[in-house]
C-alpha cells in the first residue's frame, strides 16, 4: 500500500514505503546464490584440459562437465516456478542453495569423470532453482519506481556471470588447481544459505498443492528437455541424426514433449503452467530473451574458441582477454538503469542490438594476427549492447505481470535464455564445421602444385628443413595443411559473425512491433 503525501492544490501524489532491510538483506544474498549458480555454467569453459588431465577423461568425455550441469538446470529452471509456491521461496531457496554447496565439495573431492559428471548434474538441477526466485523476487517486492535500480542488477548478474566465467575460472585453476573452480563455492554458499533461510518471507507455503503436483508432467518435461539439451549439445560432434544416439534422444524428445505439452493444458495444477505466453509482452519479452541467449552463451564460446585454437592462449589469458566485456556490463548497468526510467524500451532495446550488431559486424574481418587491441572494441559493443537489451527485455516481460504469476513466469523467461544459448551453440558449432571444410575445400583447390606461390613457399620452407637434415618436402606439406585448415576455420569464424550480425540487425527492426508495455500492478497485490 503505497502512503500519501500532500501536495499544492490539494491534490496528492503515491510516495513507496521505505524499504524492509530484512527483505534488501535477502534479496541482495539471492542475487549473490543466482551469481554462483550462473556463473557454473562458464567456469569450466577454459579449464576443461586442466580437469580432463586431473580426472584422466577422454576428450570425448571431458565435454559432459559442462553438459551435464546444462542439462540438469534446464529442467529444474521451469520447475522452480510450481515448487516455490508449494515450499514457499525461503524454502526451496535456501535449500536450492545448501544443496548446490554441498553438491560444489562433492565436485572437488571428484577421482573419475564419472564421479565428476553425476556431481555436476546434481549441482546443475540444484542450482538452477535459484535462478527464477530472484527475478520473481525482484518483480514482487519492490515497487515499480524501483525498477530502474533492481532490474540493472539481477539483468548485469545474468549476462555478467557467464561473461566473467572464464576469467574466474582461468585465473583459478591457473594460480591454485582446477578443484578450487568449485571449492570457491563453499564459504559464499553456507553464507547464502543462512541469510536467505533467516530474512526471506515474501511468501507462505501451499502445502496442499502437493495432493495435485502432475508427477507425469514432471517426468514429461524432463525427458523433453533433457533430451533436447543432450541433441543440442551433442548434435554436431555426433554427426547429427547419423547417429543412433542422438536419434533416440530425438524420438524422447518428441514423445515427452507431447506428453508434457498434454498435461500442460490438461491438468488442474500443471508442473510448468503456460498460460504466462499469453501476455504479449511477457511472450515478446521471452523472445528476445532467446535471442540474447544466442549472442551472450555463443558469443562467450566464440571468442575462447579462437583464442585458444588460433592465438594460442592458456586460460588465464583467455579470461583477461575477455574481461573486457564483463567490465563494460558492471559500468553501463546503472547507465542502463537510469535509462530505463526515461527511454522507450523500445528505444533501449533498439541502441543495445546496433551495439551488438555492430561488434559482431567489425569481427567479421577477423584475421590469424588479431589479438587483445583488435578485440577491445567489439567487447565493449558487445558488453555495452546486452545490458541495454536485458534491462528492457526484463522488464517488458516481468514488470506487467500480476504478482501471482511472476514465479512461474520467471522460471519460463530464464529458460527461454537458456535454451537460446543451447541453440545457438548447436547452430554455430554446425555452421563453424560445415563452413570450416568448404572454405578448406576452396582454398586447397588454389593451393597446389600448379600454383607459383605455392610452389615457392613449399620450396623455400623445405629447403630450410632441409639444411637441419630433416625431410623439408614432407614438414613443408604439413606446414602447408596446418595454414589452410587455419585460414578456414577464421573464414568460418568470420561467416558465423556475419550470421550473428544479420540476426541482430533483424531484431532492430522487430522493436517496432513491440507495445508499450502498460503500468504494473501493484506489488503488494501479491500479499
Amino acid at each position: 500500500m503505497a502512503a500519501t503525501a500532500s501536495m499544492s492544490g490539494g491534490t496528492t501524489a503515491a510516495v513507496d514505503p521505505p524499504m524492509d532491510r530484512r527483505r534488501l538483506i535477502a534479496f541482495f544474498a539471492m542475487v549473490f546464490g543466482m551469481f554462483m549458480s550462473i556463473l557454473d555454467i562458464q567456469i569450466v569453459s577454459a579449464s576443461l584440459a586442466e580437469i580432463q588431465a586431473g580426472l584422466g577423461a577422454g576428450s570425448d568425455e571431458i565435454a559432459w562437465v559442462q553438459t551435464s550441469y546444462l542439462i540438469a538446470e534446464v529442467i529444474m529452471i521451469p520447475l522452480s516456478g510450481t515448487l516455490a509456491r508449494i515450499l514457499s521461496t525461503r524454502v526451496l531457496f535456501a535449500t536450492c542453495a545448501a544443496g548446490f554447496t554441498l553438491s560444489s565439495a562433492l565436485c572437488a573431492t571428484a577421482t573419475n569423470i564419472d564421479q565428476m559428471i553425476v556431481y555436476r548434474a546434481i549441482q546443475g538441477f540444484i542450482g538452477g532453482g535459484m535462478i527464477p526466485s530472484v527475478f520473481a523476487a525482484a518483480f514482487t517486492i519492490f515497487p515499480p519506481s524501483k525498477r530502474p535500480i533492481v532490474s540493472p542488477i539481477i539483468g548485469l548478474v545474468a549476462t555478467l556471470a557467464p561473461t566473467i566465467g572464464p576469467t574466474v575460472g582461468g585465473y583459478l585453476s591457473n594460480a591454485f588447481s582446477w578443484h578450487w573452480l568449485f571449492l570457491v563455492n563453499i564459504i559464499p554458499g553456507i553464507i547464502v544459505t543462512i541469510v536467505t533461510w533467516t530474512f526471506i518471507d515474501f511468501d507462505k507455503p501451499e502445502a496442499s498443492l502437493w495432493k495435485k503436483f502432475d508427477w507425469w508432467g514432471l517426468i514429461s518435461m524432463g525427458v523433453f528437455l533433457g533430451s533436447l539439451e543432450y541433441v543440442l549439445e551433442e548434435g554436431n560432434n555426433n554427426d547429427w541424426f547419423n547417429d543412433e544416439n542422438i536419434v533416440i534422444a530425438a524420438i524422447a524428445m518428441t514423445i515427452g514433449a507431447v506428453v508434457f505439452f498434454w498435461r500442460a493444458f490438461k491438468v488442474d495444477f500443471p508442473v510448468v503452467d503456460l498460460r504466462a505466453f499469453a501476455d504479449r509482452n511477457f511472450s515478446i519479452g521471452s523472445l528476445f530473451s532467446f535471442v540474447m541467449g544466442i549472442g551472450l552463451y555463443g558469443l562467450t564460446y566464440l571468442y575462447p574458441l579462437y583464442l585458444g585454437r588460433v592465438r594460442g592462449y592458456d586460460a588465464l589469458m583467455i579470461g583477461e582477454t575477455m574481461f573486457v566485456s564483463g567490465l563494460t556490463m558492471f559500468f553501463t548497468a546503472p547507465i542502463a538503469g537510469r535509462l530505463s526510467a526515461k527511454l522507450d524500451p523500445r528505444v533501449m532495446m533498439a541502441i543495445g542490438f546496433i551495439s551488438f550488431a555492430a561488434g559482431t559486424w567489425i569481427m567479421t574481418h577477423v584475421t590469424a594476427d588479431w589479438d587483445f587491441n583488435e578485440l577491445l572494441i567489439p567487447q565493449i559493443l558487445r558488453g555495452f549492447g546486452l545490458m541495454m537489451c536485458m534491462v528492457p527485455i526484463n522488464n517488458i516481460a516481468l514488470g506487467t505481470l500480476p504478482p501471482a504469476r511472476i514465479k512461474n513466469a520467471s522460471g519460463l523467461f530464464n529458460l527461454t535464455r537458456n535454451l537460446g544459448g543451447a541453440v545457438g551453440l548447436a547452430i554455430i558449432n554446425t555452421v563453424l564445421s560445415q563452413r570450416t571444410d568448404d572454405h578448406y575445400v576452396r582454398i586447397a583447390e588454389h593451393v597446389n602444385y600448379g600454383n607459383p606461390a605455392a610452389l615457392d613457399w613449399l620450396n623455400n620452407v623445405g629447403g630450410n628443413y632441409d639444411s637441419y637434415g630433416l625431410d623439408g618436402a614432407s614438414v613443408a606439406i604439413k606446414k602447408l595443411v596446418g595454414v589452410v585448415s587455419q585460414q578456414a576455420w577464421i573464414l568460418a569464424f568470420a561467416d558465423v559473425f556475419l550470421l550473428l550480425t544479420f540476426l541482430f540487425t533483424g531484431l532492430i527492426f522487430l522493436t517496432v512491433l513491440i507495445k508499450k508495455p502498460k503500468a504494473a500492478p501493484p506489488p503488494d497485490a501479491a500479499h
